[in-house]
This record gives structure tokens, sequence and C-alpha cells, in this order.
């Protein structure tokens, strides 16, 4: 009888203190609810908030006016530069479309892309992402700069000095290239899109969940859920794209590989946010109801399936609950290469043009 009692007594004040701690954290805000996605938006733009630049375009006409090759400055000691492609035979305003590369490449390896993109009736604009390109002194390092920058910013100790190289700053440069697009006069501003490969694809949908002039979006190879790849041990891929950057972290923070801990440091300060409040769940509810196609491959280890398939569903919900389910398309293919099939990228040039051509 006496054990029962003390029993009773020791389980109730388990469940006090448990009490006691849910009200801890409850006012603490912890379980508060996710922002809206305005406050989402608002609150990624502050963040990356810098002092605007005259955008300054300097465009160069090539051959028969089909191609221009030019540069925008997207902020103090940042210029942009480009290659714009259009249909010769179309006069007036035209849909736009930013194609966007990968990690370690540049604008002309998606020209062939912006030439598809012409060919459907509608200008591509192609940049250079930062530390990429002809943004970098040579051109010929592919991502060795990029990985500088984000050591860099990764060791960076002074908070007014940060640099978001990994993804957020190219974020910036996008915002400022749909302003450069709305400034043509053969651009039609309301008619504005992205297709975006892998990292490309990460900025698409950072840039166009917070800048509802984008208003029709592809995004390839990029869907995934960075909080599940770490959960999962699922990091590498991502982490391999750009390994050099994850060992000076792992050798800062002591660690004897790289590993999830090291993944979770590195990028917390260097994209602050986006295993939560900017994940890919949030980022791709907030596109809705603008128009999303997602293609992914089933075995991409850059892109593990399952914590893709989290996205997807935070995507189909938001559809769902804007009624507006035909507005988005999610495309999974066969295969483990981190590339688009042919079929895919015929699809994103139909849904381009279904959704952008008047």
């Amino acid at each position: 009888m006496l054990r029962m009692r003390i029993r009773a007594l020791v389980i109730g004040v388990i469940v006090a203190i448990a009490f006691v701690m849910l009200l801890a954290v409850k006012r603490a805000g912890l379980l508060a609810p996710p922002p809206a996605p305005s406050e989402m938006r608002t609150h990624l733009r502050a963040l990356l908030h810098r002092p605007e630049a005259p955008l300054a375009p300097a465009t160069k006409p090539v051959g028969e006016f089909i191609e221009e090759q030019g540069e925008f400055h997207s902020e103090a000691g940042q210029t942009v530069p480009f290659i714009l492609v259009k249909p010769a035979d179309v006069q007036g305003k035209l849909p736009a479309v930013i194609v966007l590369h990968g990690t370690g490449g540049r604008k002309e390896q998606v020209t062939s892309y912006c030439v598809e993109v012409a060919g459907h009736g509608m200008l591509a604009f192609a940049i250079d992402a930062r530390y990429h390109g002809s943004r970098i002194p040579g051109r010929a390092h592919r991502s060795q700069e990029y990985q500088d920058a984000i050591i860099r910013a990764w060791r960076e100790k002074n908070p007014s000095q940060q640099e978001h190289p990994l993804y957020y700053d190219t974020v910036y440069d996008l915002w400022r290239a749909v302003d450069y697009l709305g400034s043509r006069s053969d651009v039609d501003p309301t008619r504005i899109g992205t297709f975006g490969f892998s990292m490309g694809g990460i900025e698409a949908w950072l840039a166009a969940g917070t800048d509802e002039r984008i208003r029709v979006v592809v995004i390839a190879l990029a869907a995934q859920s960075f909080q599940w790849n770490l959960e999962h041990d699922a990091w590498q891929g991502r982490a391999r794209t750009l390994w050099r950057a994850h060992e000076a972290a792992a050798k800062d923070l002591g660690e004897a590989e790289v590993n999830a801990k090291v993944c979770r440091a590195l990028w917390n300060k260097v994209t602050p946010g986006i295993l939560d409040e900017f994940n890919c769940l949030k980022m791709l509810s907030a596109i809705a109801p603008r128009r999303l196609l997602i293609l992914n491959r089933e075995d991409d280890v850059n892109a593990p399936l399952e914590g893709a398939k989290l996205a997807f569903a935070a995507a189909q919900d938001a559809y769902k609950k804007a009624r507006a389910e035909d507005h988005l398309k999610i495309d999974v293919a066969p295969g483990s290469d981190h590339n688009t099939t042919p079929e895919q990228e015929k699809l994103a040039y139909a849904w381009l043009e279904r959704w952008l051509k008047p």
C-alpha cells in the first residue's frame, strides 16, 4: 500500500514538473505558430537589406538583336553580368524568364536553355550567381572562389560585415534582376518567371517565396528539406557540393571530420533560417497560388527524395487551401543523376509558355 502511495506521489510530481515546463516553453514563444508568408517575406528581406545602387544597365547588342550581353548593378560594388536572348521576330513587351545555373557554373552554361525559352516566344535572362562566372577573376576555378567566400562568411565575427554568399546574396541579386527587367521596354513586368537548376533552383524558391512579382516558377533538382537531411544522416550529397567549406568548418569546430553537427553550424551561420523560417517547405507554400513546377529525381543524393516529399506535401497542402491545385505540378523522374531529363525540360518549357504567354 505504501509503495503504491509513493509511486502515485512520484507520478504526480513528474506531471507537475512537465506542466510547469510546458508553461515556460509557451511563455518563451517556442510553441508559437509559424509565421505567415507575408511575415516570413518581411523577415528575409530585412535580413538581406542593404542600400540599393542605381541599376545602371549597360547592354551590348550581339548579332541580329537576338542576343544581348550586359550588366546591371544590384548594390554598391556588385555588378551582375547577364546574357539575354529573345526572339527576333516578336515585337512589344515579352514575358521574361530568369534562368539560373548550378554550383560552380556560369550563365554561359545555361545559354542553350535560354535559346529554348526564346524559341517559345519569351525573353530569357541568365545571370552569374555571386562568386561565379565573370564575377570572379579568371573564371576558371569553378567553385573555388565561391567556397572561399563561404569560409570567410563562416569565420566573420562582425555582424555588420556578414555576407551570405551561399544562396542568399544571389537571391538579393534576383530581386534586383526583377527590378531591372521591369525597367526594360521589351519586358512585361506582370509576366516574369524563373527556371533554376540545383543551386539555382534553391535560389529560385527563395526568391519567388519572397517576391510575388515572380509569377511562374520552375525549380529543378532543388526541392528538399535541409532539416530532414540532418536528422536522417542524408546531408552528404548537399555538403559535398561545397566540401572544402565544410571541411574548414569542421576544423574550426574541432571535429575530426565533416558531420551533421558541422553542417548544422555552417548552414545556420551562412544561411540563417534555412532550417526553419526560410526552409523549402515554407517557401514553396508561400509561392501558392502562383504557378509552380517542381522537377526532381528519385535517387538524387543532393536532394534525397524522402526529404523532398515533405516539401511536395507542404506545397500540395498550400495549393489545396488556395483552391489552385492546377497551378502546381510535381514530376519525379527515375534515376540518380543530378540532371533533368529531356522529358522534364520539355515539361518546363511548356509550363512556362502556358502560364506566361497571353
